[in-house]
């Protein structure tokens, strides 16, 4: 027994060396993880409603399957995110870098390759196409991070479509509400492609230091911003558009609601000149895309 608890004591001495679970923590971002999971079971609850055998979508152990998949493989390509981007964040945000400090870097490898691997198996589990769309998923998240996230717009695209399709993958396994799905899948992408626009500008100082070719670096502060609203009008129109095509009055007045938030959103990214303007808006940005997904709900 007292062997045991020798080799107990070691592995804990060997853990708390290798990882915080502090770190763990912060480096895989449970709040996002959690609007994630929350948007897939709004979508499924709310607009999906019964699998394919008419049972009440919440009793079908395919959707945590899905949801719980997801959201490790979006964990993972957080924390590969912070592992290449650890330099960077030393210059941006030097108080928040973990990779190193609170864990291990071979230790962040091996998080993100188990994960990864998990994520896709169940995928696989679930069916064969949602674990090839897990496994396009995964890899475009670690390409994101080593390749494109420091290239203009295509970084941005990538996680923008990656976050869409979180959502819409809910509609897409069910074949059921899938044009519904579809509007709020499109609702996160341009919210997120704002938002991660909007992180390269108040990443600047670090990413021009290390060779980053982010939109602001290569056509300037003020052009980017002319990009934004470019996105804004798409997302409006785009909006608009599907609404009618469902004609769902709950859904075109809460929309039309939700559009003077936005507006105010837009308004105050005109004005913004600072880099805490753009940490506020980035913030701004993830609560109307939480405000978006409870309209869910009133359908």
């Amino acid at each position: 027994m007292q062997i045991i608890w020798s080799i107990l004591a070691f592995l804990k001495i060997s853990m708390d060396r290798t990882i915080s679970f502090r770190g763990l923590f912060r480096i895989s971002r449970p709040i996002n993880l959690l609007m994630v999971g929350f948007a897939q079971l709004m979508a499924a609850y709310f607009l999906v409603e019964t699998n394919n055998q008419g049972l009440p979508v919440f009793q079908d152990y395919n959707l945590y399957l899905i949801i719980f998949s997801t959201i490790i493989i979006t964990a993972a390509g957080y924390m590969i995110n912070d592992y290449y981007d650890v330099k960077i964040d030393y210059v941006n945000r030097p108080n928040e870098v973990v990779v190193g400090k609170g864990i291990k870097r071979r230790m962040v490898l091996f998080l993100h390759t188990l994960l990864n691997l998990t994520g896709v198996g169940i995928g696989f589990m679930v069916a064969p196409r949602i674990g090839i769309i897990n496994f396009i998923a995964a890899f475009l998240l670690w390409l994101y991070s080593n390749q494109l996230k420091r290239k203009p717009f295509i970084g941005n695209l990538t996680v923008a479509l990656l976050t869409g399709l979180a959502i819409y993958l809910v509609g897409f396994y069910y074949q059921k509400s899938q044009l519904l799905v579809l509007t709020y899948a499109i609702f996160a992408f341009f919210l997120n492609l704002i938002r991660e626009i909007i992180k390269d500008i108040e990443d600047r100082p670090g990413d021009r230091k290390h060779g980053c070719r982010t939109l602001p670096i290569v056509i300037g502060f003020r052009k980017t911003k002319d990009v934004i609203f470019l996105i804004a009008i798409c997302f409006v129109s785009a909006i608009v558009i599907i609404t009618f095509e469902i004609n769902k009055p709950h859904l075109f007045y809460y929309f039309g609601g939700l559009g003077i938030f936005f507006m105010y959103f837009m308004f105050q990214i005109y004005q913004a000149d600072r880099k805490d303007h753009f940490t506020k808006l980035s913030m701004f940005a993830k609560i109307l895309m939480l405000v978006g997904t409870m309209s869910m709900g009133f359908l």
